[in-house]
């Protein structure tokens, strides 16, 4: 009888939903077939093509819009340069930046080299990690939308008791994970009903292990990043940026002076299925059109290509009607200014390093048009 009753009174899942979303007040409860609020469905432009071509699997990324992004580096690897480069493609994209710096290190007139919008753009200055978590809680919490916080950075933001104590660090020992953790866990979910994006930067600093396996724990994980457990989780996406300390690693204006650097980037984690992917770029920001040197890079990227040959000086681009077009190193920059070449290069890219090119919605290829200037 009991057996029967069940039975007869069996709720529907599609009334089990409602009940969790009433209960919730909020539409928590969703039909995966229909809608998926987990998966990233908007990209952010690194800047970088090749970056962006390594960081999803199928289909050209960036920094995933509704999801936490770390951008870690050593110093002068070019964190805020690519920051702002981000900055300047959200806004292009409609989003709103509000931009929280705790080094108080930002140039307007680079931002605006970069292409940001200072006038559309929210500079605040990052007080504590308390005020960086409250500020992005409150600016969600007024319904707004597609927002990117870039937090600039989280090594060098105190907390409230660092600020009102003495400097004796052990007095606020694991105060900045602590309350990171409480924060995350709050801000996880309105970042990704808003179809925002939490953009922070840090430092990578030397990780000094001990114990009988330091050795072997200081070659595997040469580096650390700080602000405690919790971000590591919390984190879609984490890049890190490294770079060479000789001489040809930068590069040097007519003069012998310094106007940029080479960068390694490696994906530390990635929950789009490419964790441990590497690409190097050049920044240049010793001069009036910083940034990235993108199209300088996608040479080595497609150098693992079949339709890429080389005999000594010389490449050979095979197009798809099996026709070999020869170039040197020195001209790679001109040869792009022909629209043919540079779409066969771009699909060769696509190949080799996305595998499956996805061209819906959302994903960034709209900022590498070949049609573009």
């Amino acid at each position: 009888m009991a057996k029967s009753k069940s039975k007869a009174g069996k709720i529907s899942v599609d009334g089990l939903r409602s009940l969790i979303n009433k209960t919730s007040g909020l539409d928590v409860a969703h039909n995966l077939n229909e809608a998926n609020p987990t998966e990233v469905k908007e990209w952010i432009p690194t800047g970088s093509r090749w970056l962006d071509s390594i960081v999803c699997r199928g289909q050209l990324g960036g920094v995933p819009v509704g999801k936490f992004t770390e951008i870690a580096g050593l110093e002068s690897t070019g964190k805020s340069f690519m920051a702002a480069q981000v900055a300047a493609n959200a806004q292009k994209m409609g989003m709103t930046v509000i931009y929280m710096d705790s080094e108080s290190a930002i140039d307007p007139g680079f931002l605006e080299r970069t292409g940001c919008n200072l006038d559309e753009l929210i500079y605040v200055q990052a007080q504590s990690v308390e005020h960086v978590l409250e500020t992005v809680e409150s600016v969600l919490n007024t319904g707004a939308e597609r927002t990117l916080f870039i937090w600039d950075s989280l090594a060098l933001t105190p907390t409230v008791s660092d600020v009102e104590g003495d400097f004796n660090p052990q007095s606020t020992m694991a105060m900045k994970a602590r309350i990171l953790s409480k924060g995350m866990s709050k801000l996880t979910i309105p970042i990704a009903n808003t179809k925002s994006a939490f953009l922070v930067l840090n430092q990578l600093k030397t990780n000094i292990p001990q114990g009988p396996n330091a050795r072997i724990v200081a070659m595997t994980t040469p580096f650390i990043t700080p602000g405690g457990k919790a971000m590591h989780y919390v984190y879609s996406l984490r890049i890190w940026l490294t770079g060479r300390k000789a001489k040809s690693a930068f590069i040097e204006d007519e003069s012998g002076f310094r106007i940029g650097s080479e960068v390694k980037v490696k994906l530390e984690k990635s929950r789009f299925g490419t964790q441990g992917r590497n690409c190097a770029f050049k920044i240049l920001w010793g001069t009036d059109a910083v940034g990235i040197q993108d199209q300088e890079s996608w040479l080595e990227a497609i150098k693992g290509s079949d339709n890429l040959k080389q005999a000594g000086a010389w490449f050979s681009l095979v197009h798809k009607d099996g026709k070999e077009e020869k170039f040197q190193t020195a001209h790679w920059i001109e040869k792009l200014k022909d629209k043919k070449f540079k779409t066969r290069v771009l699909e060769i890219m696509d190949e080799q390093i996305i595998r499956k090119f996805d061209t819906r919605e959302g994903s960034a290829q709209d900022f590498y048009d070949v049609d573009k200037e």
